[in-house]
């Protein structure tokens, strides 16, 4: 493919910056002398179903845990799912094995942690704890997890306190009519059709708060585990009303409050689990990658890199992934079977794209380097497939601008990659899609 004659700069420095890959064991030692002492290492992915995204990012966490003393995992996942995984992790609970612990995840998209990929590392995280004598976690940051987690709270104060149990059923009592629906809780609570369940959440979380070191003498933990649980699902169910009352007062509003529930969580985790404590951070690039240098930012959108460089600044490092074509494990539309998708070449003008002239296949890329920072500059187009993947309005739907180097602190660009392999796999997966040449192959 040609190369655009304004791009042949950035082209020769990418390619005198870049450390290939060759999936080998010191693949990445350029890159953790980069990360140094850093306490968060945010690790993002360019689409939700990608194998090699995942790979690479567990190949970067092992090492993170076992060279660099990482207490834990923080992923974009439910809480309740996650701490299920982060049990059998530690070798506790009732699940036999790593695929019955990710039996949690059944919502929608449940391949984005049910597949080969997370299955492989969370076996090895369990072995690598019992073998070491270790407790690393693993640690859900997402807030769709309403009811669950309203369950999750009941479960653990019946167990302790039978009292604040009937206290706390009659205060998540006020979504019962909506039958696990949290949209409709959403739109009937925002648009007055409904009481609002606000101030009954915001109870129940300040009563277990207060009530904190009287729970922790009933709970016989000496690690104060589960009682961390359960505050936190008291703090999801709070914030989770709020974002599904939200959702229908406009997208800025609904994502910014689920992005600093997440700092928020990630905060806790952090003062939780002490002062020397370090964690990775698994989610897509829109989260991880910082705001500020890209359009959701104009547009009035924040995410967790953002907060992390705000508050934790040069403790934080933040890892984007890229890929320039390939296959994708992706829905059409929201709630359908999982697909086995072709990924188009990358447009022109964008990152990925120029990516791709550099003539490497697999690099890592620091942007801290100054001559690249300023050739990639930018803006220019970079593209996001999250769980939905429509190729047919590819640019509307997947590309935004975005200045790389002020988003990211290193970026590691996978030329052609290949779909997540799901637990579950669905016949549409199995079948593929036929590429556009089909059937006459020209």
């Amino acid at each position: 493919m040609p190369i655009f004659k304004e791009n042949t700069k950035a082209i020769s420095e990418v390619a005198r910056a870049a450390w290939p890959l060759s999936f080998a064991e010191g693949d990445y030692n350029e890159l953790f002398q980069q990360i140094g002492d850093a306490r968060l290492v945010l690790i993002g992915e360019a689409s939700h179903g990608t194998h090699e995204f995942y790979r690479e990012r567990a190949r970067i966490t092992r090492r993170l845990i076992e060279e660099h003393g990482f207490s834990g995992v923080a992923a974009e996942a439910d809480w309740p799912d996650a701490y299920r995984v982060h049990r059998f992790a530690q070798g506790q609970g009732d699940d036999p094995n790593a695929e019955r612990a990710l039996a949690g995840f059944r919502r929608f998209p449940a391949w984005m942690w049910r597949n080969m990929d997370v299955l492989n590392f969370v076996e090895w995280l369990r072995g690598y704890n019992l073998a070491y004598q270790r407790k690393v976690g693993f640690y859900g940051l997402d807030l769709y997890s309403l009811y669950s987690s309203a369950q999750a709270v009941l479960e653990y104060l019946d167990a302790n306190d039978p009292a604040a149990a009937a206290r706390a059923r009659y205060r998540y009592s006020c979504f019962e009519e909506f039958e696990e629906d949290t949209q409709a809780y959403g739109y009937a609570a925002s648009y007055g059709m409904t009481e609002s369940c606000e101030q009954a959440v915001l109870d129940q979380l300040k009563e277990m708060l207060r009530r904190a070191a009287e729970l922790a003498a009933h709970d016989g933990h000496s690690d104060r585990s589960e009682l961390f649980s359960a505050e936190q699902n008291a703090l999801l169910v709070r914030n989770a009303e709020h974002y599904y009352r939200t959702m229908f007062s406009g997208r800025v509003n609904s994502w910014n409050v689920r992005d600093q529930h997440m700092g928020e969580t990630l905060d806790r985790l952090l003062a939780y689990l002490g002062p020397q404590s370090k964690l990775v951070v698994w989610a897509h690039n829109s989260h991880l990658g910082d705001a500020r240098a890209t359009q959701m930012g104009r547009s009035g959108e924040l995410n967790l890199g953002q907060l992390v460089r705000e508050r934790y600044g040069n403790a934080s490092f933040l890892l984007g992934f890229t890929t320039y074509s390939g296959e994708v494990t992706a829905a059409s539309n929201w709630d359908e079977p999982a697909e086995r998708k072709i990924v188009r070449t990358a447009l022109s003008g964008s990152y990925e794209r120029l990516f791709h002239d550099v003539g490497i296949s697999d690099f890592v890329l620091s942007l801290r380097d100054p001559a690249v920072k300023s050739v990639l500059a930018g803006p220019m187009l970079e593209r996001a497939i999250g769980v939905i993947y429509r190729p047919d309005t590819e640019r509307q739907s997947h590309y935004f601008d975005a200045r790389l180097p002020e988003q990211f602190d290193a970026v590691i660009h996978l030329d052609r990659t290949r779909a997540l392999i799901p637990l579950e796999k669905t016949a549409p997966w199995n079948a593929g899609e036929a590429p556009e040449t089909y059937p006459s192959g020209i």
